[in-house]
């Protein structure tokens, strides 16, 4: 397919999942990237960087349960942009863009020249 039809969808939100996973149980819980850099911090979690999907992690127990929560932060938005530019896209979407995550809009300050219209 012509890399000039292709939007590259990128995520500003982050999931909450129950560990091991548990098909009969409720999916995992969607949270903004500011919630969950917020949770990180109240539950004590040192945030990890996953090189091979290029997006921060962590792990935290509460109630006696395991969780492990996904999310972004510049360095994977910078990943993520950085696909699109190897490739060639025609362009980017964020998907949901009513969070506001402020590490987003650095990026794309420091990386493109926007103009408003």
């Amino acid at each position: 397919m012509d890399p000039q039809k292709i939007f590259l969808g990128i995520p500003n939100y982050g999931y909450d999942f129950t560990v091991p996973f548990n098909p009969n149980a409720p999916a995992a819980r969607t949270i903004s990237n500011e919630e969950a850099i917020r949770l990180a911090i109240d539950v004590g979690a040192e945030i990890k960087f996953d090189e091979k999907s290029q997006t921060p992690y962590f792990n935290y127990t509460r109630d006696a349960q395991r969780h492990e929560v996904h999310f972004e932060d510049a360095r994977s938005i910078i990943a993520k942009l950085s696909l699109a530019n190897e490739f060639g896209l025609f362009g980017i979407g964020v998907w949901n863009i009513m969070n506001f995550f402020p590490q987003l809009w650095v990026v794309f300050n420091l990386l493109y020249n926007q103009k408003r219209i």
